[in-house]
């Protein structure tokens, strides 16, 4: 029911910003606006499902942002700019000054405002594909990236009218080459830019803590709508600085700016990697999953290749179900993770078996093909101390058994088990929860001591 009333709304609001940006710019001016406004999109979109190539959200999440972005952001922004615009050059003294004040002033605000609110909404309502920071990069990138889509064609629009009218220039020197340049070429990542500081502060309320108060899971989101309004402003008032005002903003803040964003992004996705190295080797001594997949799904190059076996020797449903493990891999692993920071929410237990189960249902097409990509991308073994040395794994206690209170504030020490063969010798007396029965076919592969992502004991 959710669903349909966002689609409605995005249905509708499409419509009326489709004919309000026709009436703006003329057919003829739509259609040049329209063509020459869609350049960019496609690389950005790419590079944003790039980034979230580690645990990728469902593609129905970056349609909303997009559509958000491009019907209901923009339809509000045109609508209330044009208020407030008109209002100020009624109402003060000096009416010259309304386009600049609005340009400013008023649409930081307005717009920013109504691309965060699909961030917000992703968050609220969709809050299992809402987990790090990288997330909030990506669906606030998506989002702002529809925006600007709609308000290209409203300048390019614009611009061609204004060269059919003067007859001033053609080709390169004509308005509308002018306008590609600046906001095609030059800036196509200027709103993504700004909207992506709000994204950051959303993603950061979605690793805090539950517990640690309602007033640290709201800053973080404000402060980054408030740095992605004064980014904004800034950007649009740099035109009326001086007279290479713009240039020097451009080079000055606006590069250096997104070389620090899109650095952020990619360590965060390096670290989410780590992090699948890390924590799914407990679940190797548990039994769940076999020695080569942590550092196979540790690896980029290794997800790709494991795709591709799957594809090549079961078709594209094959590839589909690999590329569903690996994704409930990173998932688990990010999930303990939080765990072991204190940060994992009152249903960590559930949310846990819930994974572990698809993992399971998944391990006939996705552990074949993970071995061949470890086979093909591992390094030379390291010897680290064999995991027979640490303490016996304990299974995890019943749902039932769990207290009301927080479960996960120290995770647990032990793993859960797949009621699956009560005779393994992971847990002999543990009849109730009993771990899965090893696999045969990666007997070949060196026991666990062998670990090729840790560095050697001292």
């Amino acid at each position: 029911m959710r669903a349909a009333a966002l689609a409605t709304l995005l249905a509708l609001s499409g419509a009326v910003i489709l004919a309000l940006v026709r009436e703006q710019t003329g057919t003829e001016g739509f259609l040049v606006g329209l063509g020459l406004a869609v350049v960019p999109v496609p690389l950005l979109i790419s590079a944003f499902r790039w980034l979230d190539r580690v645990r990728p959200g469902p593609w129905r999440n970056t349609v909303f942002a997009f559509a958000w972005g491009a019907c209901a952001a923009a339809l509000i922004a045109i609508v209330a700019n044009s208020f407030a615009t008109h209002w100020i050059a009624t109402n003060t003294a000096d009416p010259s000054n309304a386009n600049t004040l609005g340009a400013t002033v008023i649409a930081p605000i307005v717009e920013e405002s109504a691309k965060a609110a699909a961030v917000l909404l992703v968050f609220l309502f969709r809050r299992r594909d809402f987990r790090s920071v990288v997330d909030g990069i990506v669906i606030a990138g998506v989002t702002a990236t529809g925006f600007a889509f709609t308000e290209n064609i409203l300048y390019l629009g614009n611009a061609f009218g204004t060269d059919q009218l003067t007859g001033a220039g053609h080709g390169l020197a004509s308005v509308t080459a002018a306008t590609f340049f600046v906001r095609i070429v030059m800036s196509p990542f200027a709103h993504p830019l700004f909207t992506v500081c709000t994204g950051i502060g959303f993603g950061v309320a979605a690793v805090t803590a539950p517990e640690r108060g309602r007033l640290r899971r709201v800053l973080p989101p404000l402060g980054g709508l408030l740095t992605a309004m004064g980014m904004h402003a800034f950007w649009n008032a740099s035109s009326s600085l001086a007279e290479y005002g713009f240039l020097i903003v451009y080079a000055a803040f606006m590069v250096p700016a997104f070389a620090l964003v899109t650095w952020l992004a990619v360590h965060l996705r390096h670290r989410e990697l780590r992090t699948v190295r890390e924590e799914l080797p407990a679940y190797v001594a548990a039994g769940w999953l076999t020695p080569p997949e942590p550092y196979a799904l540790g690896s980029l190059k290794a997800r790709r290749l494991a795709r591709e076996y799957a594809e090549f020797h079961g078709g594209r449903s094959a590839a589909r179900s690999v590329a569903t493990y690996e994704r409930h891999a990173t998932a688990l692993a990010v999930l303990r993770r939080r765990g072991h920071k204190g940060r994992a929410g009152a249903d960590f237990v559930v949310r846990e078996r819930e994974l572990l189960t698809a993992l399971w249902e998944l391990r006939g097409p996705a552990r074949p093909a993970l071995a061949y990509a470890a086979r093909v991308c591992a390094p030379p073994p390291v010897w680290v101390p064999s995991v027979a040395a640490t303490p016996a794994v304990s299974p995890l206690p019943a749902v039932s058994a769990l207290p009301p209170v927080h479960p996960m504030r120290y995770p647990h020490a032990g793993y859960p088990a797949h009621p699956v063969d009560p005779t393994h010798p992971v847990n002999p007396t543990h009849p109730v929860n009993p771990a899965p029965p090893s696999n045969p076919a990666h007997a070949a592969y060196p026991p666990y001591a062998y670990n090729p992502y840790r560095s050697p004991s001292p």
